[in-house]
């Protein structure tokens, strides 16, 4: 392993542990030469899994694109970093476990928006206006009408949903 401080191949394994997800290892090196310290990870080489996109194209899974999406949606809420990278596993895991070799983006997103749904409303509603695509306040209105339990819905709620609809109709 090359050091990434001074370029140096004479490296050293100090300290070899299991990283925080399956088949991968998590290794301190130190250089024979700088004496600097660095990690590195080591997984297992798996055949790629190809997402479909919605307009046909197909790329790669990129689990950090993934990842990036969901702290996003998280932003500002209590929710801990280690729990966004176990949901980010679980989901790639569970891809990976399909044996399909290629995925259409809807279903990674379902993953994502169940995912979401079962720790933080708020972030399943901020990652669902925009994978959903809503196109209005209406569409906002009824995906959280669907969070609330039936005897917790204010009657005025279906009046508010209606007026809404109404002036998003009058501006068309």
């Amino acid at each position: 392993m090359k050091c990434p401080y001074c370029i140096n191949l004479n490296t050293r394994v100090v300290d070899s542990r299991p990283g925080k997800i399956e088949f991968e290892v998590r290794r301190r090196r130190e250089c024979q030469i700088c004496e600097r310290r660095f990690t590195t990870y080591e997984r297992v080489e798996q055949a790629p899994v190809m997402i479909i996109k919605k307009d046909g194209r197909r790329e790669e899974f990129d689990r950090e694109k993934v990842l990036r999406g969901i702290q996003k949606a998280c932003e500002k809420r209590a929710i801990s970093v280690n729990l966004i990278e176990e949901m980010v596993e679980v989901i790639e895991q569970e891809l990976r476990e399909s044996n399909e070799r290629e995925i259409p983006s809807k279903i990674v997103g379902e993953k994502i928006i169940e995912a979401l749904k079962a720790i933080d409303d708020v972030a399943y509603v901020r990652f669902a206006s925009v994978y959903r695509e809503f196109k209005d306040v209406a569409d906002f209105i009824q995906e959280l009408k669907g969070l609330l339990p039936k005897e917790c819905q204010p009657v005025e709620f279906d009046h508010l949903m209606d007026r809404v609809t109404d002036k998003a109709d009058d501006r068309s």
